[in-house]
């Protein structure tokens, strides 16, 4: 009997646009018109990627810190 060989998932360090888009939780016009302009990309081509380097640190960079006036 054949032993079936176990492959782990290979770690992304890329993604498409759609993806990195629902990676934040928005959409891919929300993504274009917000985020893009702010992320480098990979350009292939066609082929557009977004390192998730990228999306993390724009993601750090554009939170905000909200605090609750009613308990301060």
């Amino acid at each position: 009997m054949a032993r079936e060989l176990e492959i782990s998932p290979v770690p992304r360090v890329a993604l498409t646009r759609v993806e990195a888009a629902a990676a934040l939780a928005m959409s891919i016009d929300s993504f274009e018109r917000h985020v893009q302009p702010d992320v480098r990309m990979i350009r292939r081509g066609k082929l557009r990627l977004v390192p998730v380097a990228e999306l993390e640190r724009w993601a750090i960079e554009n939170a905000e810190l909200v605090v609750d006036h009613a308990r301060a």
